[in-house]
């Protein structure tokens, strides 16, 4: 975690360069003093008072609003000042510079706020919970819409509240187990009476539940990466173009154009979809061409789904079908095996007699014919199949998290399923399961993960 949370904070809140507003945002312990100083006057609480912003000489740095926020009601839970000035750059480091010129004898400890560290604080006096926190940050950085709806369902709660109605649900299960361990002289049949199965089993659907709209939610803030691959000239820059609806990629019939990967994010149904076009995949004795082709294999092992790409005109040619059939051998096995390969046949308006591909799609990149139905198919290679309305955002640590909660309830149902079940294993796989749903909230995260999480915020924020 950030250190030093009892010190005031300052910092430009407001992204760098030129604005027609900038906002310079204090927090921390009893602010009166030192909005004196700063401003000449006492504010009225939460109303915007229009004031001139001068520094020690009295001479004027700038005119604006300025807002007190006293605590707790206020963004971080404590006295909270905001300075909305012109947003030019040099007047807001000025402001800043007065504001820590006056911290000597009017706010002693007052320092630069660290990165995340106004949201840290939210989190730490509770006005905010951890995926909340994190739901700020991916409102901010949100590359579509749909993800941008959606880290704001988060951020006013939509996906806490799931969580801790499976909380709920898990706490009252563990108190009837851990009651059963602790009057065992009750010899109470827990497992049949309490119905420990039904509500386990009825639990464990829920987490599953969630889980799906968190696998979504987590498409919709990181999307995928696809990787479009093939021999020189099949059309894998044509094809970038044809998705992206715009002249990315140089487009020549020089095999060997591209020489390094040209990268563009589009947007289908709302998610992120991070397409990749590489070198094309063959022998060279062009040093820089082998740097590219060697670069192209890199992004085809770490990609989410690889394009593969086969130009129809050029069937059954030799030296293409060698290419092929060398692409073939060193595609990793791991790959093949997986649905993570697609094959698509390109350049179907030159062979207009053709059917559709055995083994995959059939595309024209040139025309656009084929193009919608491959849209839809990178969806479903991604496991996207929900509408973007209702979604909440989600992390892969989310994800994850509900997995392993889910894993410890799968334990503890075979445990449930025993003649001789043994109550404190079970009672131990509840305790488990618990403490991976707090992770999601921030109940039971270690300090060093929040450290992490909040170090990745802009500044100000």
């Amino acid at each position: 975690m950030l250190p030093r949370h009892h010190e005031p904070i300052v910092a430009v809140a407001t992204a760098s360069g030129r604005g027609a507003v900038g906002i310079v945002r204090v927090s921390g312990s009893d602010l009166g003093a030192f909005i004196g100083a700063l401003l000449g006057r006492p504010l009225q609480p939460r109303h915007a008072t229009y004031l001139p912003f001068t520094d020690a000489s009295g001479a004027p740095i700038d005119r604006g609003l300025a807002i007190h926020f006293p605590a707790p009601h206020s963004y971080t839970g404590e006295d909270v000042l905001e300075l909305q000035a012109h947003g030019g750059p040099v007047v807001l480091q000025l402001l800043l510079a007065r504001c820590l010129e006056l911290a000597a004898t009017h706010l002693p400890g007052l320092r630069l706020a660290e990165p995340g560290e106004f949201t840290e604080r939210a989190f730490l006096n509770d006005k905010l919970d951890l995926a909340q926190a994190e739901a700020v940050a991916d409102l901010i950085e949100a590359s579509t819409e749909a993800a941008a709806r959606s880290a704001g369902r988060s951020l006013t709660g939509a996906f806490s509240a799931e969580i801790n109605a499976l909380r709920d649900r898990l706490i009252e299960l563990r108190m009837l187990v851990e009651a059963t361990l602790d009057f065992p002289e009750e010899e109470i049949d827990f497992l049949e009476k309490a119905n420990a199965r039904g509500r386990l089993q009825a639990i464990a659907a829920q987490v599953d539940a969630v889980l799906d709209r968190a696998r979504q939610g987590a498409l919709l803030r990181e999307g995928i990466t696809v990787v479009l691959a093939g021999q020189p000239n099949v059309g894998k820059s044509s094809l970038l173009n044809a998705l992206a609806g715009a002249e990315l990629a140089i487009v020549t019939p020089i095999a060997g154009t591209t020489r390094d990967k040209v990268s563009s994010t589009i947007q289908i149904e709302g998610v992120p979809v991070h397409v990749i076009d590489t070198a094309g995949l063959r022998d060279s004795t062009d040093e820089v061409e082998q740097i590219g082709v060697a670069r192209s294999w890199s992004e085809i092992e770490r990609a989410d789904a690889v394009l593969l790409l086969h130009d129809l005109t050029r069937v059954g040619e030799p030296a293409y079908e060698a290419g092929e059939a060398q692409i073939a051998t060193r595609l990793p096995a791991a790959l093949r095996a997986s649905d993570r390969l697609l094959h698509v046949f390109n350049k179907a308006d030159a062979v207009p007699a053709l059917g559709a591909a055995a083994s995959g799609l059939t595309v024209s990149a040139r025309t656009g014919a084929g193009i919608g139905a491959l849209r839809t198919t990178l969806l479903e290679l991604a496991g996207w199949h929900a509408q973007p309305e209702g979604l909440f955002i989600a992390r892969t640590r989310h994800v994850q998290a509900l997995r392993e909660t889910r894993e410890h309830l799968a334990s503890a149902l075979a445990q449930a399923a025993r003649a001789d079940a043994a109550l404190d294993l079970l009672a131990e796989e509840l305790r488990l399961a618990h403490d991976a749903l707090g992770a999601i909230t921030g109940a039971f995260t270690p300090d060093d993960l929040l450290g992490e999480i909040f170090s990745r915020f802009c500044i100000g924020k």
